[in-house]
């Protein structure tokens, strides 16, 4: 285990992965390197572009990997650039992995704000940079109907308006800077301490909208499928249910001959599948697992194979 981040599933990341293969893989969500360093002890063939929008993680991965220092290369960036980041062309790709969500590290540096523990700045910014608007500055700029759009499509959280009004109100006697703030505002409409799960969807639903990161996801998954060469794999790795609606929906479609609407007499779209999918249902964490490292329990695997 790394002090930086345990790495979820990884015999099923390399397995779904057939890393085995050698080839050229992505690590398009590094963290602290330990997806990475087990795709490239898979075979001496393969090699490794990693990157990350965490300069802290791309540092810790750095470190992780020195000794596989000629077989990786190395970007501070988003995923679903990673076409312009390495230069890459068509079907360039042996495989693709994305392993969504937030770091250990993340969630237990106080300073990135990932967490609703006392006095943790609501910051939130993968990049630790910018320039993103940090999640301070969302809940005091957003009006009403954005933020409880926010916190009902990405916390799936049914009080999203009321929610949405209690950060109104609260934001005209003081912002609200610190997890501190945004949990009296929980409270006030729970109108009791607020369980540690419904906290959780909040904060969560604010540091995907931060980070952009289901856009992220929605516009990466078909520019790393036209990476991939024939028989190439993609793997998501996803702890959300709407990150994993995005993949299951993306390889289901491109699994199927004809995604013309059902009323159409004659095909008018690309007659063929594009692949095949590999995990019909998400593969999830064994007990094992789960009992060692609490925060893979909510993970879901999908895998997909670009057709020869």
């Amino acid at each position: 285990m790394g002090a930086f981040h345990e790495s979820v599933m990884l015999e099923e990341v390399v397995r779904c992965l057939a890393a085995d293969r050698g080839g050229l893989y992505l690590d398009g969500t590094v963290g602290g390197g330990g997806h990475a360093e087990a795709i490239l002890q898979a075979g001496e063939d393969v090699r490794l572009l990693a990157v990350d929008r965490d300069p802290e993680a791309l540092a810790e991965a750095r470190a992780r990997l020195q000794t596989f220092a000629p077989r990786v290369t190395f970007a501070l960036g988003d995923y679903a650039n990673a076409r312009e980041l390495f230069g890459l062309g068509e079907g360039a790709l042996a495989g693709v992995l994305l392993d969504l969500g937030v770091s250990s590290h993340q969630i237990d540096t106080r300073e990135r704000g990932f967490s609703f523990r006392p006095g943790v700045a609501l910051d939130m910014r993968m990049s630790g940079l910018g320039p993103e608007p940090t999640a301070a500055e969302l809940l005091a700029s957003l009006s009403a109907d954005e933020l409880a759009e926010i916190f009902r499509a990405y916390g799936e959280e049914r009080r999203a308006r009321r929610v949405a009004a209690g950060v109104i109100e609260s934001r005209k006697r003081a912002p609200l800077r610190t997890s501190d703030d945004l949990l009296r505002v929980l409270e006030a409409v729970w109108g009791r301490p607020v369980a540690a799960a419904d906290a959780a969807r909040i904060f969560q639903a604010l540091r995907i909208a931060v980070n952009k990161e289901l856009d992220s996801l929605e516009r990466a998954l078909p520019e790393l499928r036209d990476l991939l060469a024939p028989g190439g794999r993609m793997v998501v790795v996803s702890y959300h249910s709407l990150e994993d609606r995005f993949a299951k929906r993306a390889f289901r479609e491109w699994s199927r001959d004809c995604v013309c609407p059902p009323d159409l007499p004659v095909c008018h779209c690309r007659g063929r599948a594009l692949g095949r999918e590999l995990t019909r249902a998400p593969l999830r964490p064994s007990p094992k697992e789960v009992a060692t490292n609490t925060r893979a329990r909510s993970a879901r695997l999908r895998a997909w194979e670009r057709g020869q």
